[in-house]
């Protein structure tokens, strides 16, 4: 459900590598519970702007602010515990880990019991990795991969290894989750399906999504509104019509219409 105080508010945001702009004066909110795609043509900056909301970059002008948080400077580590996390372009998974434990291993970054319960091995560190591995369990089942749970993360299919990525990116407990192309390498049944996931979970889970994506269909199919970026530079946003539409998104990106 949608309010008035966007959720993320990214302000004149952008970086340089030297003398090279990677992202440019970005201005971008997203709402609570929308679903917004991002676009553009291969080396616009979209992966960069993941990025810089992630922590992996530190943004050289501009801000981000999570809820009145400003998350410039922030570690990764932190800005995942204050409620952003992402999934990549090319997967990275835990690949000699179990499916579960893929899962868990994002528990384990929100994780309430003490470094010296652990060693100790307290009860208070049994009843949590309990409740860890119980939760864990849950998410699988959502992405129908309880079956294999105890398979290794390498042993999987490619779109059932995408599927664990984004669980396992649910289980952290994102308030604003990224995904960066979930459908790269997927075949058209296995894009549908993912289509109808990500409805599944932004509607279960009430999330705020962004996302990355070249398959325009999927991104015209599933998103409220999209922005387009270009040379680091956002030219254009607005709802999947008006962007089918844009003769600037046309010229840069898409070429033809989109039907």
């Amino acid at each position: 459900m949608t309010t008035n105080t966007p959720l993320l508010k990214v302000d004149q945001v952008g970086i340089r590598f030297g003398g090279l702009k990677a992202v440019s004066e970005v201005d971008l909110e997203l709402f609570q519970g929308e679903l917004v795609g991002l676009i553009g043509p291969n080396g616009a900056g979209k992966t960069t702007f993941f990025n810089l909301l992630t922590g992996v970059y530190v943004p050289t002008e501009g801000t981000i602010v999570l809820e009145g948080d400003k998350l410039n400077g922030s570690s990764p580590y932190k800005i995942t515990q204050k409620g952003i996390s992402r999934t990549f372009q090319n997967i990275r998974l835990f690949n000699e880990l179990s499916v579960l434990n893929n899962v868990k291993v994002a528990y384990h970054s929100l994780a309430k019991h003490s470094i010296i319960s652990s060693i100790l091995r307290l009860p208070s560190h049994f009843s949590e990795e309990k409740l860890m591995e119980e939760k864990a369990i849950e998410f699988l089942r959502i992405f129908n991969l309880d079956k294999v749970m105890h398979e290794k993360a390498k042993n999987l299919p490619y779109g059932q290894q995408r599927r664990l990525e984004i669980a396992r990116a649910l289980a952290a407990k994102p308030k604003l989750l990224l995904l960066d192309e979930p459908a790269a390498g997927m075949n058209h049944k296995e894009t549908e399906e993912l289509m109808n996931l990500i409805a599944l979970i932004r509607k279960k889970f009430d999330l705020t999504i962004l996302l990355i994506e070249h398959d325009m269909p999927l991104v015209m199919g599933v998103c409220e509104r999209i922005f387009v970026l270009d040379h680091g530079k956002l030219i254009a946003s607005g709802n999947p019509v008006e962007i089918r539409n844009n003769p600037k998104v046309i010229e840069a990106y898409l070429g033809e219409e989109v039907s």
